[in-house]
C-alpha cells in the first residue's frame, strides 16, 4: 500500500531538518506516541499507539534512516508487530524538503507500507484515511515544536 502527502510547515530547512533528523524530537510530533529509544546514530526504536477502526494497536517497530542528503531528502525503512500480535509490518519511506521561500518549507512523503495480520482486514480505504488523519495531527504538532524551539 502506497501513502503519500505532503504539507507545509514555517521554519527554515536547516532548522527543520535538523528536528526531522532527531527520533527523540520528531516522534514527539506522531499522535499516540508512548516511547522512543536512540540505538544508535541512523537507528531508533518506537512504541505507538493508534486507534484504526475499532481495534487499538500498539505498534513496537525499528526505524533504520537508510539515506541522508542534507537538507532535502530523508530515506528510512522500518519493521515491527502490534503487540498483542494483531499484525506486522514493513514500511520504506522517502522524505522531501523543499524551501519554497517566505520562510516555509514543503514537506512531501511517500511510504510503501506492508502489512499483514488482522491489521490487514481494514485494507487500503481505512488505512489511508487514518494516515490522512495522523498527517493533520503531526503537521500540527511539528508546527508547534517548531516555534517552541525558535
Amino acid at each position: 500500500m502506497i501513502i503519500e502527502g505532503s504539507f507545509t510547515v514555517e521554519a527554515p530547512i536547516e532548522k527543520l531538518f535538523d528536528f526531522m533528523l532527531k527520533p527523540e524530537s520528531i516522534m514527539t510530533c506522531v499522535p499516540g506516541t508512548e516511547s522512543v529509544r536512540v540505538i544508535d546514530e541512523n537507528s531508533y526504536e518506537c512504541i505507538v499507539k493508534q486507534k484504526v477502526g475499532i481495534i487499538t494497536a500498539k505498534l513496537k517497530f525499528i526505524n533504520k534512516m537508510t539515506k541522508v542528503e542534507r537538507p532535502t531528502h530523508i530515506e528510512i525503512e522500518g519493521e515491527g508487530e502490534d503487540v498483542t500480535k494483531l499484525g506486522h509490518f514493513k514500511n520504506k519511506t522517502t522524505v522531501d524538503l523543499k524551501d519554497i521561500g517566505s520562510g516555509k518549507v514543503e514537506v512531501t512523503y511517500k511510504s510503501d507500507v506492508s502489512i499483514v495480520g488482522k491489521l490487514a482486514m481494514f485494507g487500503d480505504r481505512i488505512m489511508r484515511a487514518k494516515a490522512k488523519e495522523t498527517e493533520k495531527e503531526f503537521t500540527k504538532n511539528l508546527q508547534e515544536k517548531l516555534k517552541s524551539i525558535a
